[in-house]
């Protein structure tokens, strides 16, 4: 198991993604572990080098002795990185993380490229909140939290869905080390950033969970956005642990404050560059060769808006905008674009089961025959493949 030894304590952490990439690292909320942010990594690995850990007292690292203090949670990220030789990084925290991300952009902005501080606080108040959970916990251990805390971690409707993030958060609660759990409710308890923000300096984007009642807009979020120069907030219909009651929407708000949208020449080399990846080298370059001074402004046109605007959107990963050109097209009956786009796809990642599915969606919203001539395609191409 990947383990570091920062200061004191063993560390465990997880380093996904192609090395060379930004680094992004995603420090989890108090009781939790680093599996909380995993409906973010997949979507965000094509993007970044993703670090994942567990907070000193949580998970697989180790929980020392007596209270935590927030600057001794961030020395710990800084030990993190400097083991993994991490000169500069992303911070993305929520909760427990977002203080940390705090006290790393006040103390240490020089490492910091972006700042997402979500369903956070500058102080957790009131201290007695803390003074209750802790006696609970010493009294009846995790379980004499339990319940408060899934209340809290999400919305009512959430639960009662029984969403599986839901048990697997419960899980990983009672599963906490009571003595790690104690020393960051200390940690937590103690902080109080708020005359420092202003000091701040770091791109950043706050996320609030509009049914979030341990750190909601009011007195909380809206400190943040208001205290830190620039800062731009999202809001989510969602609770406490919004990453998992909105994860497309909190991986869309990460990815368009990450990378926002190119423009000007940067969006025409960004829409040459996808429209390579997404097509192939050879058909570019044959469309390339056939322009004209008639259709040059046309070639620019959709390389700068169809390519380079639409296609570059992080939110939507290729597979995904493939399917939807291709369940398009066919609807359409563009059976020309239908072919390219598929013969594409099969180049890359769509697999005859992809095929099957949107096809079978296809005859059902766009009608049987248009859903016929596009299976007779995908036979006529998957067979061309095989020889």
């Amino acid at each position: 198991m990947p383990f570091v030894r920062t200061n004191d304590i063993r560390l465990f952490y997880r380093l996904e993604g192609n090395h060379g990439l930004p680094v992004l690292i995603l420090s989890h909320s108090i009781s939790t572990d680093h599996q909380m942010w995993a409906p973010q990594a997949q979507d965000l690995l094509p993007h970044f080098q993703i670090l994942r850990y567990d907070t000193r007292g949580h998970g697989a690292s180790d929980a020392s002795a007596g209270d935590y203090t927030v600057e001794q949670l961030g020395r710990d990220v800084l030990a993190l990185a400097d083991s993994l030789s991490i000169p500069k990084f992303a911070f993305c925290g929520l909760s427990l993380g977002g203080a940390i991300g705090q006290w790393l952009a006040i103390h240490v902005p020089e490492r910091l490229t972006h700042l997402v501080l979500a369903n956070t606080s500058p102080a957790f108040t009131p201290r007695s909140r803390w003074e209750e959970r802790i006696a609970a916990v010493k009294k009846g251990g995790m379980a004499g939290i339990a319940d408060l805390a899934m209340q809290r971690f999400f919305s009512a409707d959430f639960l009662a869905a029984k969403n599986p993030y839901v048990s697997g958060i419960r899980s990983v609660l009672l599963g906490t080390d009571a003595v790690g759990y104690l020393g960051c409710c200390a940690a937590l308890r103690d902080l109080d950033h708020t005359h420092d923000l202003q000091k701040i300096k770091t791109p950043a984007l706050i996320i609030t969970g509009d049914r979030d009642v341990s750190t909601p807009w009011a007195g909380h979020g809206e400190v943040l956005a208001r205290e830190i120069s620039g800062a731009k907030a999202v809001h989510l219909p969602a609770a406490h642990l919004s990453n998992l009651e909105r994860p497309r929407s909190f991986t869309a708000a990460l990815l368009e404050f990450l990378q926002p949208p190119s423009s000007g020449e940067d969006a025409i080399n960004a829409g040459f560059k996808v429209r390579r990846e997404v097509l192939g080298d050879a058909h570019v370059d044959r469309a390339v060769a056939a322009t004209t001074d008639l259709t040059r402004e046309f070639q620019a046109l959709i390389t700068r808006y169809a390519w380079g605007a639409i296609w570059t959107r992080p939110a939507l990963d290729h597979r995904t905008r493939r399917l939807l050109v291709l369940a398009m097209t066919a609807a359409l009956g563009r059976w020309e674009e239908f072919r390219l786009h598929l013969r594409a796809g099969l180049a890359h990642e769509l697999e005859p089961s992809d095929l099957k599915e949107m096809l079978l969606q296809t005859a059902i919203y766009a009608g049987v025959p248009a859903a016929n001539t596009g299976f007779h395609i995908a036979e006529e191409l998957l067979s061309a493949n095989k020889n």
